[in-house]
């Protein structure tokens, strides 16, 4: 369990190299930057970035295959509602080779990841500014939301996106398994719940 800023540093750096940890790095400071301009994370947590927000955005390719990050994974990572790009702009900063897109509605953030994308040289990354109903319908190799809708609207407005190959890596909180609960039985069977590595009582919704 990661329980404070430097075992979360630590555990970040235990999943890329050095130029991989400078991004992040510089993307923690990107987001403490603007969140003087607007409220991307809540200011109470901003001395437990790490914690909180990247170590908890990181921790989720560890719940997917390794062939849904390799070179021969059908279609990128599509990350819902992705704010100020938790978990999905911390997942491209990681895996910098992987096409991920980040879908953002609100048209400030939008403009803050495009910003931070070229800040950080990801340019595998994309955003599309608009509501995910709007986007042109792709096949995602793996799909993340954290915050943007209860699972099963999360599961019908992802549908287009969705393959039998495509990974879910869903952080829920502590509303994880009662989600799950929510959706009919043929569907929850696909799924699982596992625990969060920052927050004892918050889960992960996965199909891997």
């Amino acid at each position: 369990m990661i329980t404070t800023e430097a075992e979360a540093r630590a555990y970040v750096a235990g999943l890329t190299d050095e130029t991989g940890m400078a991004r992040i790095e510089a993307f923690a400071a990107l987001v403490l930057a603007e969140n003087q301009r607007q409220n991307l994370i809540a200011k109470a947590t901003e001395p437990h970035i790490w914690q909180r927000h990247i170590a908890d955005s990181a921790q989720l390719i560890e719940n997917v295959s390794r062939e849904t990050l390799g070179p021969n994974a059908v279609g990128p990572w599509l990350d819902l509602g992705s704010g100020p790009g938790f978990p999905g702009l911390v997942i491209a900063a990681l895996c910098p080779n992987m096409p991920v897109v980040l879908v953002e509605s609100r048209a400030r953030r939008a403009v803050f990841l495009e910003s931070a994308i070229a800040a950080l040289g990801l340019t595998k990354c994309r955003v599309e500014g608009q509501r995910l109903e709007r986007v042109t319908p792709f096949p995602a190799r793996a799909i993340s939301a954290r915050a943007f809708a209860p699972l099963p609207k999360l599961l019908s407005l992802s549908a287009p996106f969705s393959t039998r190959a495509t990974a879910y890596v869903l952080p829920k909180g502590r509303s994880a398994a009662q989600e799950l609960e929510a959706v009919k039985p043929a569907i929850r069977a696909m799924f699982h719940v596992k625990h969060s590595l920052t927050d004892p009582e918050a889960g992960i919704i996965v199909k891997a």
